[in-house]
């Protein structure tokens, strides 16, 4: 690469006649295109430690891809989640079935509930002894020691949890109602633990970019070293520091641009990996579950981010080390 840009000089300064604006710029562009696809070729003439270097930065920048596809899933199943679906209410013990007719007639009126189901407390107690099997043991009880209750499913804007929270602070000012009961806490736990998850695995996702940055840009002035003796050629012949830095600039962003293609094809195969397992057990719960890849937009974010930090981490290098460099 260097001597081909030796050569372009060398053949150019021979010969300076005046070019319009036009031909200056399909020159640049040919001169950028050409150095652009050359420095892909020069990648490969050490394809060892290439292929390593791209393997390595597939290898961090998957780790971040990885997180973003968790955590999609995770928000799915959490959206799922946060809502009351159902709010139980346990009346009083000896409540007359007229005062409980007149309760559900109160509830129906309110706009934020959508049904209310009574369970008397004879079928709570059957229900009660199906699923705990102790049947035996409770026919021996002189009474029945649950109470009526009422499920209150509540309509979509009372299902948030700040619907929920003002719907059950109506529900406990009511009369003949002894305890009101949502699986509202839980929820907001999990979401207060998943929010320490998510800025845990932003840190460390933000940390394997620097990875990438610290890789890349070390690589780059390991070039620009072996080099060192080309650059100075490239120096007393007349060549601009921005005409020597390009193709260092353009290789940072190859390795970014790959490292990035590396990182999709792993996090795509290790949600295929993950996919029967997670069908296999949501099938034992008669569910299906589908886990969401990354789109195309996030794709493109992906390879687009990692080819920059390529590049910046170039840049850096270059700037560092390549104007150093100075003809003996």
């Amino acid at each position: 690469m260097i001597k081909k840009n030796t050569n372009k000089i060398l053949s150019g300064s021979a010969r300076i006649k005046k070019v319009s604006f036009l031909g200056r710029l399909s020159a640049a562009i040919q001169q950028h295109t050409e150095q652009f696809f050359s420095s892909f070729m020069e990648l490969w003439k050490t394809p060892f430690s290439t292929l390593m270097t791209i393997l390595v930065l597939g290898l961090a920048l998957s780790l971040p891809s990885i997180f973003q596809v968790a955590y999609k899933n995770i928000e799915r199943v959490n959206g799922q989640w946060d809502s009351a679906s159902e709010v139980s209410l346990f009346l009083d013990k000896g409540l007359s079935q007229q005062r409980v007719q007149v309760l559900i007639n109160k509830l129906g009126l309110y706009e934020d509930i959508e049904t209310v189901t009574y369970i008397t407390s004879h079928q709570a107690l059957e229900e009660f002894k199906a699923m705990s099997g102790f049947s035996k043991a409770l026919d021996y009880l002189s009474e029945n020691p649950l109470p009526g209750v009422l499920v209150v499913v509540p309509t979509e804007k009372a299902k948030s949890s700040a619907g929920s929270k003002l719907l059950v602070a109506k529900l406990q000012r009511e009369a003949d109602i002894d305890f009101v009961k949502v699986d509202s806490d839980w929820i907001e736990k999990l979401q207060a633990i998943l929010s320490l998850v998510v800025d845990m695995v932003f840190a460390v996702a933000v940390l394997l970019l620097m990875a990438v940055l610290l890789i890349v840009s070390n690589t780059i002035r390991l070039n620009i070293l072996n080099q060192r003796a080309e650059i100075e050629v490239l120096k007393l012949v007349g060549a601009t520091n921005s005409f020597i830095q390009r193709p260092f600039l353009y290789i940072g962003a190859w390795y970014g641009l790959l490292g990035g293609g590396i990182a999709l094809l792993l996090t795509f195969s290790m949600v295929q990996w993950l996919q029967s397992g997670v069908a296999n057990l949501v099938g034992l719960y008669q569910s299906q579950f589908n886990i969401l890849m990354l789109n195309l937009e996030e794709a493109i974010i992906l390879v687009g981010l990692s080819t920059f930090l390529g590049f910046i981490a170039a840049y850096i290098s270059v700037k560092q080390y390549l104007v150093k460099i100075e003809p003996k």
